[in-house]
C-alpha cells in the first residue's frame, strides 16, 4: 500500500485520467473529491461490496451519468 500525506486543495493522481481531491479535514474525518471518466466506477467500499453482493445489477446506471464522484457527506454550509 502506498501512503501519502496531503493537506487541504491538494491532490493525487492516479494515472492520467483520476484525480483525487483532499477537500476538508475536519477531526477525524477527510472529506475527498474525486474526478474520473464516466466509464470508471467510483464507490465508497461499503457500496462497492453490495453491488458485489448483489451480482453487479444496476452497476452501470449509478455510474452512467457522473462526470465527478465525491464520496464525502453533503457539505454543511451553514456556516
Amino acid at each position: 500500500m502506498l501512503v501519502l500525506s496531503r493537506q487541504r486543495d491538494e491532490s493525487i493522481m492516479i494515472g492520467d485520467d483520476v484525480e483525487i481531491t483532499i477537500v476538508d479535514v475536519r477531526g477525524d474525518k477527510v472529506r475527498l473529491g474525486i474526478t474520473a471518466p464516466t466509464e470508471i466506477p467510483v464507490h465508497r467500499k461499503e457500496v462497492y461490496e453490495a453491488i458485489k453482493r448483489e451480482g453487479g445489477r444496476g452497476y452501470k446506471v449509478h455510474t452512467r451519468h457522473t462526470k465527478k464522484h465525491d464520496t464525502s457527506e453533503p457539505a454543511d454550509n451553514s456556516s
